[in-house]
């Protein structure tokens, strides 16, 4: 059974193999992000071109801070995906739409709050990470462009959480791929052709979320007819459930950009080499691990339709599943940056202490992503299955004292290298420790699910 669903086939997750349906989602959905992510790295190469090392700095600043919204909104998507797929796994297609348009319009509304709401905090930001001079005002910059802009990808992503629980990859898949393609062709006519430089590739970010909404609109709404229009009256109601998922995912998708930025802030007395450095890492990691970064969106409704149609077996092996495909998918990747390490280095040209702490990311810290991926997978299965604060305290526990007490340590003792390296060690006592308790949360979902079942059965 394919893992690409059409209207009339809503629960396609409930049969055939939970490994396949991993894959398919994870490989569809990692087309999609790649597109978006090579965008953003090519994006950097560009702009690596103008010659400017304090420019390339600027755009790594203003990435940091960007990484807070789309977190936010990335965790909102998760509750969205995680309440409809519910609801198909129960066969209950009305709450499922009714669910849908109710997350779609709460997504609109915080997702515009959030990026207007940003605008005044952008320049002590900036100040708290390092940036001064010409790089804090770049980053100002591009920031001011894109952060309005935040509301059209807040409600694409809540389409293509509505896709991906109904099962439809493909679909979900063309509206990060139809963004990414859109940047890509204007990007260079931006940046270059029309002279904007960094600049340019601000007002790409905004062209290619408003493709990314429009196709996200026509497959969920209008391919699946899945997006009830919204009613005050059901958002109202719809709030709970909703936000029970959504407020510990938002926090937790939070904490990734909050280490980032902490990370920033411990790199950047090292100087511009070392910002131009980390500012390739941070576009470059998505890239090598956007396979890791679709997982954990992908496997969320697996789990939410299998629990929702009380089939605790393959509840279980899709945890199981989704661990083993982060492992191998971590090991290809690092594989091929450590063997195309040097041609990284030339294609950014990258000199001094900026090409070598790109070679020391591909050679040894890229390694760590084992852990980070297994996290990913831990966190997807705590707020599918009912213990979404475990996936709060774990990601907040890796931001924190799996990041700050390593990285500054490992900043003592090796600069800015092994500052990295100190957080790539700190995700490894958090990795271990989320998928053991993960486990756990599968124990008590499928115990949670067999009382229920029980109770009706005996009512």
């Amino acid at each position: 059974m394919s893992a690409t669903a059409g209207p009339g086939h809503d629960a396609v997750f409930t049969r055939g193999s939970t490994l396949r349906h991993v894959t398919v989602m994870s490989v569809t959905g990692a087309i999609g992000l790649t597109a978006l992510f090579v965008v953003d790295l090519v994006s950097l190469l560009y702009i690596s071109w103008l010659g400017d090392v304090n420019v390339t700095a600027g755009v790594g600043f203003a990435t940091t801070v960007f990484f807070f919204t789309t977190s936010a909104n990335i965790g909102l998507m998760i509750a969205c995906a995680a309440a409809v797929s519910r609801a198909l796994g129960a066969r209950d297609r009305a709450h499922a739409r009714r669910l849908a348009g109710s997350s779609c319009a709460w997504m609109t509304v915080i997702s515009l709050v959030v990026g207007l709401g940003a605008l005044p905090f952008c320049d002590p930001l900036l100040t708290w990470l390092g940036a001064t001079g010409e790089a804090h005002a770049v980053a100002m910059r591009f920031l001011m462009i894109t952060m309005p802009s935040n509301v059209l990808m807040g409600l694409g992503l809540a389409y293509s959480a509505v896709l991906r629980a109904v099962g439809d990859a493909s679909r979900a898949m063309y509206v990060t791929l139809a963004g990414g393609i859109v940047t890509a062709i204007i990007d260079p006519l931006l940046i270059f052709g029309a002279g904007l430089g960094p600049d340019g590739a601000a007002w790409a970010v905004v062209v290619s979320r408003a493709v990314f909404c429009i196709v996200g609109w026509m497959g969920a709404v209008r391919v699946h007819d899945l997006v009830a229009p919204p009613d005050p009256k059901a958002m109202l109601e719809d709030v709970r459930p909703l936000g029970a998922i959504a407020g510990p995912a938002v926090l937790t998708n939070l904490a990734p950009p909050m280490a980032n930025g902490f990370m920033t802030a411990v790199i950047s007395p090292f100087g511009a080499d070392a910002i131009a450095a980390n500012a390739i890492i941070l576009r470059l990691t998505p890239v090598a691990f956007c396979v890791l970064f679709a997982l954990s969106g992908a496997v969320g409704p697996i789990f939410g339709q299998n629990l929702g149609a009380g089939l605790h077996d393959r509840v279980r092996r899709t945890l199981t599943d989704g661990l083993l495909f982060s492992l191998g998918t971590v090991l290809v990747a690092w594989a091929i940056l450590a063997l195309g390490r040097n041609g990284l280095v030339a294609i950014f040209h990258a000199e001094g202490e900026t090409a070598e702490l790109l070679r020391l990311f591909c050679l040894v810290i890229a390694g760590s992503w084992i852990f980070h991926g297994a996290l990913f997978v831990a966190n997807a299965a705590f707020n599918n299955l009912g213990s979404p604060l475990l996936a709060t305290g774990f990601n907040w526990g890796k931001a924190t004292l799996g990041t700050v007490p390593f990285a500054l340590v490992g900043a003592q003792m090796g600069g800015a290298g092994g500052a990295l390296i100190g957080q790539g060690l700190g995700a490894v006592v958090f990795g271990v420790a989320g998928v053991w308790a993960a486990y756990g949360s599968v124990d008590r979902a499928i115990a949670r699910s067999e009382a229920a079942q029980a109770g009706r059965r005996g009512g």
